[in-house]
Parts: structure tokens; C-alpha cells; sequence
């Protein structure tokens, strides 16, 4: 199994199924975990040198910090609602506290942060959401925290693509610390499918072919990013969501595109779907 592929696991003790760290991933910046609640139950989040990024991919909570309370947050029972998510951006040094008031699918994004930034609730209306791409590399976009946000380091997304589809595509990296073309940001990729027994394709990959990767990502696996090129690609009878967290040392999205694959850009290319 690919050392980028991170299987789903029942809830440990922690109530936790992903747990993905600078130490285990071999990178310097993303931390990222996903846990599972039943009604009920709460978990703490210890103080950090980390900003945090909750986001409540399924169910309703409340969150607590020492100077905040976002009592009844959540709305959709399931990603797939595709209903904007609650988020809650955390400050470092605060602890939280999580209390599942239904069943609750709730990932952490973190990534050091400087202080700049104080805890706020992110609701649905704070976020803004895009159509992208045509034909068959059609996807929808929920932009939870992008870099015209408030934050230190995180940038956090989800992606809706339907099956047959490819998103993460046309191949773009961001690995090189190269401004104005292109900034160095880690990557995660926490998959849902729908139906859940899917699976979709993910292949991660560098010019050179150093990085060559091809999984088969089921559903609650992470990808993690490294570098190279990330693209993903849905089968047939199952549509995909992914949940974005990114972190480097520029809070910029700068990406490049692959020069064989920018062709699915085009002009011609939209009109060929188009007119289908």
C-alpha cells in the first residue's frame, strides 16, 4: 500500500479515524484528524502552538473555548446534502472542548499559527462556493478557508465531483516556493463516497516521475500530498466529496499547471461539452 494512503479505521479510544501529523507524514506543516462522536459524547483538544480549522463535515455540536461558546452549530447530517458546513477557526494556545449533539463526523485542520487571528465562528453564509471546469472535469467548490480569509497558515476546502467525473484536474502542483508562479503547500485529502461502498482514483505524481502514485481511495481514506501533481478521478455510480487542508510557508494558493493535461482548460474543449 502506498505510503501516501491512510486507511479509515474505527474510532479509536480518542474517538478518532484519521490522524495525519508533520511526523507521520513526513512533512513540516499539515496536521490533520478526523473523529467520530455518538450523541452525547464530547471530546477536549488540548492548547497548541496551532491554529485549528473545525470543520463539521456531518451532525451538530457545540464548541467551546475559554472565550467562546458557538452553542447548536451544524446543519447537514450527511456531506452529501451538499449544504454549506459550520467551521470554527480556533486561535492558537486555546483548548476546545467538542460536545456531539447527534451523531458527529468532525475534522481538524491545523497548521502553526501566529496569534494574528481571533476564534470566530464560520457559517454557512461566510462561505462562498464556485462551479469549476466543464464537460467531464465539472466540480463544485466550498471555500471554507481560502487565503482572502483571515488565518495564519490554513487553507481549507471541499469539493463535490459527480461520477465519471475528474476534479483536482486539468494535473496542477504546488511545491516550490516560487512566487508570483507558484507557492509550497502539504495537502491533505479526506475522501467521502456516495454510496459509501465506493471508491475513486487518486494518482500523485512528479515531473520526473521520482513520485509516481496510483490509489484507489475508499471511502474516510486521506491522501496526503507531499508534492507533484493530485488529481482525482470518480467511477461510475459514485460521486466523491474531498475535504482540502493546505499549509506551507506563504499563505498563497500559486499553483502550475501541467503542460500536457492545460489543454482541458480551452475554449474548445468547453464548447465540444457544450454543444453535446
Amino acid at each position: 500500500m502506498s505510503k501516501l494512503l491512510s486507511k479509515y479505521h474505527k474510532p479509536d479510544q480518542g474517538k478518532r479515524t484519521q490522524h495525519i501529523t508533520p511526523e507521520t507524514a513526513n512533512w513540516k506543516y499539515v496536521h490533520f484528524a478526523v473523529y467520530e462522536l455518538a450523541v452525547g459524547e464530547s471530546i477536549t483538544l488540548p492548547a497548541s502552538e496551532n491554529e485549528t480549522c473545525l470543520v463539521l463535515v456531518a451532525g451538530k455540536a457545540t464548541v467551546i473555548t475559554p472565550l467562546q461558546q458557538f452553542e447548536h452549530i451544524g446543519e447537514r447530517m450527511s456531506p452529501f446534502e451538499r449544504k454549506k458546513p459550520y467551521a470554527v477557526y480556533v486561535a492558537p494556545h486555546e483548548e476546545i472542548k467538542i460536545v456531539a449533539e447527534t451523531d458527529l463526523e468532525l475534522a481538524v485542520c491545523q497548521a502553526k499559527g501566529q496569534g494574528n487571528y481571533p476564534t470566530r465562528l464560520i457559517a454557512p453564509q461566510d462561505i462562498g462556493s464556485e462551479q469549476r471546469g466543464n464537460g467531464n472535469n465539472q466540480r463544485y467548490v466550498h471555500n471554507i478557508l481560502p487565503d482572502v480569509e483571515q488565518a495564519d497558515s490554513l487553507l481549507v476546502v471541499e469539493v463535490y465531483t459527480d461520477e465519471g467525473c475528474t476534479s483536482s484536474y486539468p494535473s496542477h502542483k504546488h511545491d516550490t516556493d516560487n512566487e508570483p508562479q507558484e507557492t509550497y503547500l502539504e495537502e491533505t485529502y479526506y475522501h467521502r463516497l456516495n454510496p459509501s461502498q465506493g471508491f475513486c482514483m487518486q494518482r500523485v505524481y512528479t515531473d520526473d516521475r521520482s513520485l509516481d502514485e496510483t490509489m484507489a481511495v475508499y471511502n474516510k481514506d486521506v491522501v496526503m500530498v507531499p508534492k507533484g501533481y493530485h488529481p482525482v478521478a470518480t467511477i461510475a455510480g459514485y460521486d466523491s466529496y474531498y475535504l482540502n487542508v493546505m499549509a506551507g510557508p506563504t499563505r498563497k494558493w500559486l499553483f502550475t499547471w501541467e503542460k500536457d493535461h492545460q489543454w482541458v482548460n480551452s475554449e474548445e474543449y468547453a464548447a465540444k461539452h457544450t454543444n453535446r
